[in-house]
Order: C-alpha cells, then sequence, then structure tokens
C-alpha cells in the first residue's frame, strides 16, 4: 500500500456528542450486506444493456455520480433500509441527434426484462428496484466534445409524449466528483476508526482488523474523512425534515458541493456539521435579502446548475435555511452541555428519526458493556462508569461516595 501523508484526523469515537453523531451516521450507510452488491449491480446493468442491439458497442463509460461516486450514500427519505445509486451512462453516435424521450424510452425498453421489481422511466433516468429495497437510477448522457472531466448532456423529459420542456441538460459528474475528492482529503485516523466500527456493527470483527489498513486504498463506499461524515448527517436531517413533503427537497448534490466548500480536516464532527450548516444558510441569507433564489452551480462546469429544480420560490429556500438554524441551535446547545440527557435523545430523534437513533444508542449500549466485560470501561471526571442506553445515551452508574454528576452534563461529563 502506497505511504499515506495529509491529515490525520480525529477519531470520531472519542468525543461523547460525537461518538452519538458517528453512530447515526453508521446506523443510516449503506450495509455491509449491500456493499458487494452495488459494486456488482452496476457492471451487470452494463453487460445486460451492452447485449441489447440498440446499445450493442454504443456505452462509451459506465461510471457511478452522486452519493456513490463520493462515497456519501445513505438510506433515502422516509425509509431506513432503502438506498438510492446512481449511474451515468455514455451513450455513443448512435444516440446523437434523437430527441431526449426517445432516448430515455429505448434505455426503458432495453432494460423493461431485468430481472429486478420494477424498471420505471423518469424525467432524467431509468430507475431499478431491487427486491433488497436498493434502487439503481441509469442516466443516459452524451459526451460533449472537446471538454474535460466526461461534460456532458442528459436527457430531461417527462413524457409519455414530446413537450415543448425536453431538453438536454449540461452536466459534469464526472469532474464534480474529482472536484469533491480534492477537496476532502482522507483523514486516515478516522476513516480507519469508522471503517472498523462499520465492520463490527455489521458482526465482521474477524474482518476489521485485517482489511482496516486498506481503507485508503481498497475499500469504496467506505467514509474518509469528517466532511462527508458530516454531509451524511445533514442528509439524514434532510430527510427527516421533508418525510412527508411532496415537493421536491434540497438536492443531495448541492449539500455535497457545500460540504467540499466547508471541509476542513481535523474537525471534530459537531463542529463540521455545524460550519456545513451555518455555510449554507449565509448563502441562503445572501440570496434572500435581494429576494433571488439560491444559485449553486457545479464548479468544474458552471451550466450544470445545481439549483436548477431546487428552490422554487425564497420562502422555499428561507424554510430549508430556518430547519438548519435548528440543528444548529441543538447541537450547539448539546455541545454546551445544557441539555439533559432524555431532551438530547428526543431531539436527536427529531432531527435524525427514531429508529437510527435508538439503533445508534443500542450500538454504543453494547460497546460499552463490552468495555466493562473486558475491564475497559471508561469513567466520568467524578467516578461514574459511561454506560448510555437506548432510552437515554448518558446514565452513567455512580459510586455513591463519589458527588454526583450534575445533570446539565452529557456522558457524564460537560462538554
Amino acid at each position: 500500500m502506497s505511504m499515506q501523508h495529509g491529515p490525520i484526523g480525529l477519531n470520531p469515537f472519542d468525543d461523547p456528542l460525537d461518538r452519538v453523531l458517528a453512530e447515526i451516521a453508521l446506523s443510516v450507510q449503506l450495509p455491509s450486506s449491500l456493499h458487494e452488491k452495488a459494486k456488482s449491480r452496476y457492471e451487470a446493468v452494463r453487460s445486460h444493456l451492452e447485449a441489447k442491439t440498440a446499445f450493442f458497442d454504443q456505452i462509451e463509460h459506465f461510471y457511478p455520480q452522486g452519493s456513490m461516486a463520493i462515497d456519501a450514500t445513505i438510506s433515502t427519505r422516509g425509509t431506513d433500509d432503502e438506498y438510492d445509486l446512481d449511474i451515468v451512462s455514455q451513450l455513443g453516435g448512435r444516440f446523437r441527434g434523437m430527441a431526449p424521450l426517445e432516448i430515455l424510452t429505448e434505455l426503458e425498453a432495453a432494460l423493461a426484462d431485468y430481472p429486478v421489481q420494477r424498471v420505471l422511466r423518469q424525467t432524467r433516468c431509468v430507475t431499478l428496484f431491487y427486491s433488497d429495497k436498493m434502487h439503481l437510477d441509469v442516466t443516459p448522457s452524451l459526451r460533449v466534445q472537446d471538454t474535460l472531466d466526461r461534460e456532458s448532456l442528459i436527457t430531461h423529459a417527462r413524457g409519455p409524449r414530446p413537450s415543448a420542456d425536453d431538453r438536454l441538460v449540461e452536466m459534469n459528474a464526472c469532474g464534480f466528483a474529482q472536484w469533491y475528492v480534492s477537496r476532502t482529503p482522507l483523514e486516515l485516523r478516522m476513516a480507519k476508526e469508522f471503517h472498523r466500527r462499520w465492520l463490527d456493527q455489521a458482526h465482521l470483527a474477524a474482518r476489521a482488523d485485517a482489511d482496516v489498513d486498506d481503507v485508503p486504498d481498497q475499500c469504496h463506499f467506505i467514509v474518509k474523512n469528517t466532511a462527508t461524515l458530516a454531509l451524511q448527517l445533514l442528509k439524514r436531517f434532510r430527510n427527516i425534515r421533508y418525510t412527508s413533503y411532496t415537493g421536491r427537497i434540497p438536492p443531495s448534490v448541492m449539500l455535497s458541493y457545500y460540504a467540499g466548500i466547508a471541509a476542513q480536516p481535523n474537525m471534530s464532527l459537531s463542529a463540521m456539521l455545524v460550519r456545513l450548516a451555518g455555510w449554507i444558510i449565509r448563502d441562503i441569507e445572501q440570496a434572500s435579502i435581494y429576494r433571488r433564489l439560491l444559485h449553486v452551480a457545479n464548479p468544474v462546469c458552471m451550466a450544470d446548475v445545481f439549483t436548477d429544480r431546487w428552490p422554487e420560490s425564497v420562502a422555499q429556500q428561507d424554510e430549508f435555511a430556518e430547519h438548519l438554524r435548528e440543528l444548529i441551535r441543538s447541537l450547539e446547545a448539546m455541545r454546551k452541555g445544557e441539555v439533559f440527557p432524555d431532551n438530547m435523545m428526543c431531539t436527536l430523534r427529531e432531527n435524525f428519526g427514531d429508529r437510527v437513533v435508538t439503533r445508534a444508542a443500542e450500538e454504543i449500549a453494547t460497546e460499552i458493556g463490552r468495555g466493562i466485560r473486558q475491564s475497559r470501561q471508561l469513567y466520568t471526571r467524578r467516578g461514574g462508569i459511561l454506560l448510555p442506553s437506548a432510552v437515554t445515551v448518558a446514565a452513567p452508574i455512580v459510586n455513591p461516595a463519589v458527588p454526583a454528576v450534575r445533570p446539565h452534563t452529557f456522558f457524564g461529563r460537560k462538554i
């Protein structure tokens, strides 16, 4: 393995609040059971398409985009166990000159017999729905000649009949992924510890020590820095806030842009999440002052506008900014030790969802219980054992000979 240089990063499991947040992020990760499937399925889809007459020798590139390309995949909105993965299928000369709807329709027809539960043509892609709740979006594209980083045109057509709104939209997902990676360097210690916990949570502890050294070069879909971990938490927060919302919501690619902009190695996870949310709030406030819609474009392709379909109004972007302010207020209160444990858990459930927060608390309780059995338990400054439960993340077992921990502390000590 090549030598790694750069920021070492902080272990998010060393800090009480960060530990809870990191466990929440683990709870919404693409699980190890789907990890290998996700890597193999898009190659299987490519092989299926290339076997079709219409697509034979016409797929120039087949590559991941969005969260899949930057290792930030989490469960989809309103769910805890469904995952969307995005693939770009760059098509050859046969498809040049074809109308957007015609391209989408041909792609749909070629995938109609693919062995999944459902095949659905959408405005810009064709989605494959698998029985294990994974969704694979295949987006057809046409390469723009004489440009860098696979700048392309993707189809936009609602159907079922052609309309004046049908068009080709500029996109450079490959270039953006490269930009994001350059902005968010590997934080080796953070990546190793997170990878170790990911394997351990999946009951693959026997592999953890063997595989952890492969994180920089070998592992895909594994969070490699604090900015990406904060991005996943922010996406989860957005998903919870907009669970029952029927319209468009703040796009993931826009949030990824801000994570790249706000990234700063060697920050704590909670501080990085506050920093990321604050950056978005400032840009929204600046746009709203002048009654303009937030405009965020791909930094490597300015014609690729990430906010082309959201926000639809100033009120809509202001609503999101207020959600972010609530998130920051709650995190800052927790960091200052101003929240009772029960109230903290309620707030975390409101922010990130009941099921994943409960699961995160149970994982922490299990881990600390294991430490107690192995004589590795941690103690508060006043002698209490740090033993969270599924109901209250901070439930210290206090030595009666030692003064009680003050109720405004979290995990037995003030942050």
